[in-house]
């Protein structure tokens, strides 16, 4: 018999499943045992209750709610659905309604569905050893964490790009909606396109409050909200009621809206897919739900002092002073729980009625099960990889006459342009599954051959001639002059199978570093669940660097990522640092065949001195460093000084400053090694983290015992690379990285002031050489003056004439001798 999902009967079952995801909901905060205590007819003891009940009630029946109108949605729609919870420490949503559905279970087999699974899941619920109160790696279903507010919607939209059967139900709440990257985020309706792309459903969930104050949407009127949300194109709609107790006509409006909702997504799409509208700058009017649900909905009233809870930043967190140390408001606690009436919702043994059981949602239909929240596949499998070209065909020829020179086609000297042809064939290799993410700096960044093959994907009217290489079908997404919105778009990219890379400049990649801190620690998380599946890697470029910065001067310095991420757990973090076009195309192509990582690429877009033979860089990339034979004369065994080098100017710099030393001194016994992975570096707290670290003796091997006097030329702060060398217990460094001064300047007046250039890093080795009595004090003396000299005239030529002098501009690579 068909299932009449809009009748009465129907939405007092939507009603008595939400009252069972409530009920566990509230339970689980304040008990480790004794879950079903009224239907057992088992009193409560202080042995049932936690010693400090941790968790937050206030956005959880609301979301609660919402999921079980998804869930109704999806059985009458026949919907491949997800769901996002935007609001913060939400985690209970998620948990409750998959242990209900059983998708919990499968993942996590000890969470039965019975008395004493639910028992197991209560006690482990903000519990030390078990899961926290967000909607983490942990929780079947989830793709969105929510430990860091304001991304529920750009992970939203970037989950649905390429996925055209999938709808994100994106809940955002109002505390949330407050932050600039979800403000920035309801702008993603400019580039979803109906045709190829899936749909998200948002629904801004207006409880009111914060942790102690009111928020602001909560505050305006229906009236100027339509017109806020109406400006931005979309199509509100509202759910609310005077009687916030009279459930049953919120279930009532609830379900005409969320009806209507999906019928005018599905018109969207078919209008879109069948008769080819929106392509002409016509934005679709998606749906968006305003949904005032009082926050602590359901819960206790009142506080010891007759102050309200329910529909008050009094819910917030928990709402009664409830432990096992404190017992007073137990039969508060009691009346609340029983109000939800278990015994009409779960028999005896712990089981769900089976009449509640039967409504929801099947199989992979189950918004704890569906594949795009689980790595894009199904369980035990991973998404598909990238087809790869043959990254070579994109390499510069490089060879003993032309290494560490410009080459004569001036493009072929920039490293991210390189790298565009490469990209651009992914793309055309993978149509569904590839993209270029960034904040309006695609063209800036060089990666200009994307351009020959794709346009920016954007809704919104084309006008000509000045809107170039935008339109509604593109493999670049960087037409929003956002880092949050494209971090996001890439993460929930990534999280749902797919690979893309984010390319910004260095400097403000820096704005959403704890976006990606938070991504690591949802890999991290996401590598100790037996059930997950693995991810593509996520993928950032740092360009438009510190040692580039001639225009942009001071402001746009700051090579920091290096450290921040150098702090995380190395086996989930790659940090590369090529030092021209061909070792980036190598590490491009090892990053896109490798999973479940965070690559972080340090790459120039300036025209530089190509250095590395395809061979080279593929070994640089394999091994992540290497010693260079045609740049040492002493390449294994003792040398008098190791040079090293890690990124594009430091190499350039390192390079130069061993060729005067080799011209000065022939004698002198020195090795060059380039580090590309930088990380292969770090042994931290003196013990491996990772088998990509070097052990201590290959360490050895490439800067020499302790004692040997290495010359470092680094990309980043020195104190990173200080940290390596002195865990390695090598207290030989002298490093030479970015040193947090800068200007508008010249291009290598930016390399003088942190004294990373080839003058200032030659006159540290050679006083060096001098103290350890390798190199003639008197012949060491001369050329430190020499080197003096030069820099003085720099000085003046630079501050008087605005150029740099030639013994920079015009120096190309030669033999040792």
């Amino acid at each position: 018999m068909a299932v009449d999902f809009d009748s009465k009967d129907y939405l007092e079952k939507v009603d008595a499943w939400w009252r069972a995801t409530n009920y566990l909901s509230a339970g689980m905060i304040f008990l480790k045992s004794n879950p079903l205590f009224s239907v057992t007819n088992t009193p409560i003891t202080e042995e049932d209750v936690k010693v400090k009940p941790i968790g937050h009630w206030g956005t959880i029946s609301g979301q609660t709610f919402l999921y079980a109108h998804a869930n109704r949605l999806i059985n009458k729609y026949d919907l491949n659905m997800f769901y996002v919870g935007g609001p913060g420490h939400g985690g209970q949503v998620m948990v409750t309604n998959a242990y209900l559905d059983g998708s919990y279970t499968e993942d996590i087999p000890e969470i039965t569905q019975d008395i004493e699974g639910m028992s197991r899941l209560f006690k482990r619920f903000s519990f030390p050893g078990g899961i926290g109160s967000h909607m983490t790696a942990q929780t079947p279903g989830s793709l969105h964490e929510g430990g860091e507010l304001g991304y529920s919607l750009s992970h939203a939209t970037g989950a649905v790009l390429d996925n055209p059967d999938q709808i994100a139900f994106a809940v955002i709440g109002d505390g949330e909606a407050e932050t600039g990257p979800s403000m920035t985020a309801w702008n993603s309706i400019k580039f979803l396109n109906p045709k190829n792309d899936g749909a998200v459903l948002p629904i801004l969930d207006l409880n009111g409050f914060k942790i102690s104050n009111p928020t602001l949407f909560s505050r305006m009127d229906d009236k100027h909200l339509s017109e806020f949300f109406e400006g931005l194109g979309w199509s509100p709609r509202f759910i609310e009621n005077d009687d916030i107790h009279d459930y049953m006509a919120y279930h009532e409006q609830s379900a005409q809206v969320f009806d209507q909702a999906i019928e005018d997504i599905q018109a969207i799409q078919k209008d879109a897919r069948e008769n080819g509208r929106y392509e002409d700058g016509e934005i679709a009017a998606w749906p968006v739900i305003i949904a005032r649900l009082p926050k602590g909905w359901g819960g206790p009233q009142f506080d010891a002092d007759g102050n309200p809870i329910e529909g008050s930043f009094r819910a917030h967190q928990v709402p009664l002073p409830l432990s096992a140390n404190k017992m007073e408001t137990l039969p508060q606690f009691e009346e609340w729980m029983n109000s939800y009436k278990p015994q009409e919702l779960f028999n005896a043994d712990g089981t769900l009625k089976s009449e509640l059981a039967e409504i929801a949602p099947k199989g992979d239909k189950r918004m704890g099960s569906n594949p795009i929240t689980n790595g894009g596949a199904p369980k035990g499998e991973s998404s598909k990889d990238l087809d790869l070209p043959d990254w070579r065909q994109f390499a510069n020829d490089i060879t003993a006459e032309n290494r560490g020179t410009e080459l004569a086609d001036g493009n072929r000297n920039m490293d991210m342009n390189v790298l565009s042809g490469f990209f651009a064939e992914i793309a055309k290799m993978n149509p569904t599954s590839f993209r270029i993410f960034g904040p309006d700096e695609t063209m800036s960044n060089r990666l200009w051959d994307m351009f020959k093959m794709t346009n920016r994907q954007w809704m919104s009217e084309v006008k000509e001639p000045n809107d170039q290489y935008v339109g509604p079908e593109g493999r670049i997404i960087d037409s929003q002059l956002s880092e949050h919105q494209a971090e996001g778009w890439l993460e929930a990219y990534t999280l749902t199978g797919r690979v893309g890379v984010f390319a910004s400049y260095e400097s403000f990649l820096r704005v959403v570093d704890s976006m990606i801190t938070q991504h690591f620690k949802w890999l991290r998380h996401a590598s100790e669940q037996a059930w997950r599946n693995d991810y593509p890697s996520l993928n950032l470029i740092s360009t438009s660097t510190v040692f580039q910065q001639d225009h942009n001067g001071y402001t746009h310095q700051d090579p920091g990522m290096l450290t921040h991420l150098a702090e995380k757990k190395s086996n989930f973090v790659r940090q590369y640092l090529p030092a021209d076009g061909n070792s980036l195309l190598a590490v491009f192509n090892r990053a896109f065949s490798e999973r479940h990582l965070v690559n972080h690429v340090v790459a120039s877009k300036q025209p530089r001195q190509q250095w590395f033979s395809a061979d080279e860089a593929e070994l640089l990339a394999t091994e992540g460093l290497a010693t260079i034979d045609w740049a040492s004369t002493a390449p294994n065994g003792e040398a008098d000084i190791v040079f090293a080098s890690a990124g594009v100017e430091p190499t350039i710099e390192t390079l130069a400053a061993l060729h005067l030393v080799n011209e000065a001194f022939p004698e002198v016994k020195l090795r060059y090694v380039n580090v590309v992975e930088l990380m292969r570096l770090q042994k931290k707290n003196g013990e491996m983290n990772d088998d990509r670290e070097l052990t201590d003796e290959e360490f050895s091997a490439y800067f020499g015992e302790n004692g040997t006097p290495v010359v470092f030329g680094f990309h980043g702060y020195e104190d990173l690379i200080e940290s390596f060398f002195y865990e390695r217990q090598h207290l030989g460094l002298h490093p030479h990285g970015y040193r947090e001064d800068g200007d508008i300047t010249t291009t290598y007046d930016m390399r003088v002031y942190s004294q990373l250039d080839r003058f200032n890093q030659a006159k540290d080795a050679v006083s060096t050489l001098m103290a350890n009595g390798v190199v003639d004090e008197a012949k060491g003396s001369v050329f430190l003056e020499k080197m003096d000299q030069i820099l003085a005239k720099h000085f003046d030529v630079t501050r008087n004439e605005g150029r740099d002098i030639e013994e920079f501009t015009d120096w190309k690579w030669t033999p040792l001798v």
